[in-house]
């Protein structure tokens, strides 16, 4: 981190080997960035519930007054159908939902956040965020999501 930031820094926590949260002190509200490495979607079922059931746990103790955004590497392909869920995430995300994208809107969902890269339009080149190391297989499956009450 730079000085600036280090600054800032009110406090740190690493949850687990897949989730770190930080506290930041800005001249507007606090922010809380919980950094996140999903599990792969091969990965097994359990251990999937259980990252989440970590991050629920996470966003039900921060303070309705912070600024929080959950972000990171979530494995989620969210894609672009958005029926019913227009108020956690727009329709321009990248290819088709997969279970960990289920997974993840429904996280997302339930704590009222909304799903940044999805919500302006973009060069599909400009939403990748994964390339496969054969460089034919492009995906977006990392994301930022901030409560609604800060979308704008």
């Amino acid at each position: 981190m730079d000085k600036e930031t280090k600054r800032s820094l009110i406090e740190w926590h690493p949850v687990s080997e897949r989730i770190i949260v930080a506290r930041f002190k800005t001249t507007i509200r606090n922010i809380v960035m919980d950094q996140c490495y999903a599990l792969a979607a091969a990965a097994v079922e359990a251990e999937k519930q259980e990252f989440y059931m970590q991050l629920n746990e996470i966003l039900r103790r921060q303070k309705n007054r912070d600024i929080v955004i959950t972000g990171g590497d979530l494995n989620a392909k969210v894609g672009q159908e958005n029926e019913g869920l227009e108020h956690i995430m727009g329709r321009h995300g990248l290819g088709e939902r997969n279970e960990n994208g289920h997974l993840f809107v429904y996280f997302c969902a339930r704590h009222d956040l909304v799903i940044g890269g999805t919500i302006f339009a973009h060069k599909d080149c400009h939403k990748v965020t994964w390339v496969s190391p054969d460089h034919k297989t492009e995906n977006q499956i990392d994301h930022l999501a901030i409560r609604q009450q800060w979308r704008r």
